[in-house]
């Protein structure tokens, strides 16, 4: 399917890796200009020469803190406009909800709700103007499905989610989308830190909690994250117009519900 973006320029956080790399890889194989995004200067330039290879798109690199102002200046700065917008960016530390001090707190609504409500804010009239914008939050499954030691993740992801909902229906009668991606288990480095996270508290070997957790997902897997950009690349679409204020579970089954 023609995707009809050829030529858009996006921007993607926190894309030098995991989900938002495979954002930014499908966007870039349905001919946009892409701007990743990263905070290792290294790691972000194999990226980009690794993307631009394989799709022979234009890829920018833009190092930079998506919590920081500095850093969401600069990527904003890669392209003249912004057609579409990825907003990502990691997750506190699990821990313990009585260890969330108040600036671990600020720090975590700063990257996962603040810092995304900032950017929407910077690119929401210019896509107005022009009649078309696509934006796309990944957020987490475990904003309908809480995981304790998560908490602070799943309520910043949260905070997100219900501010942009009035947000996402005001822009829309100008082809302007808001949409939100929940991620569930995916082979991500932060899947596997989680991991190794657990295996270290309990004494566990982190293979064996690996596979328990596969086994308590309906698809008896993780998900490939290429799976993930191929659905964030359909929301970016120009046929995705109709779909407004939506949060789309990705999750191999493993939410227990309908809603």
């Amino acid at each position: 399917m023609d995707l009809g973006i050829a030529g858009r320029h996006a921007i993607v956080c926190a894309s030098s890796r995991g989900l938002g790399r495979a954002c930014a890889e499908a966007l870039a194989n349905a001919g946009a200009r892409v701007a990743i995004n990263g905070r290792d200067p290294d790691r972000l330039a194999r990226t980009r020469d690794e993307i631009a290879e394989a799709t022979g798109a234009e890829i920018l690199a833009v190092s930079g803190d998506m919590s920081d102002e500095e850093g969401r200046a600069a990527l904003l700065a890669a392209f003249p406009q912004v057609d579409i917008l990825v907003n990502n960016n990691g997750g506190p530390p699990p821990r313990d909800f009585r260890q969330v001090d108040r600036a671990a707190m600020i720090a975590g609504l700063e990257a996962n709700m603040i810092a995304p409500v900032a950017l929407i804010q910077a690119v929401v009239d210019g896509m107005i103007e022009r009649r078309f914008g696509r934006i796309v939050n990944i957020t987490s499954g475990s904003v309908k499905m809480p995981m304790a030691g998560l908490d602070l993740s799943s309520g910043a992801r949260a905070g997100l989610t219900g501010f942009v909902g009035g947000v996402a229906r005001s822009v829309a009668h100008a082809n302007v989308t808001i949409n939100n991606l929940l991620p569930g288990a995916f082979d991500t480095d932060r899947i596997a830190a989680l991991m190794d996270n657990q295996a270290r508290q309990s004494g566990r070997d982190a293979g064996e909690i690996r596979g328990q957790r596969e086994q308590g997902i309906p698809a008896k897997r993780f998900g490939d994250p290429a799976e993930f950009g191929a659905a964030c690349a359909f929301l970016c679409s120009a046929q995705a117009g109709y779909i407004i204020g939506q949060s789309i579970l990705i999750d191999g089954g493993a939410f227990p519900g309908i809603l």
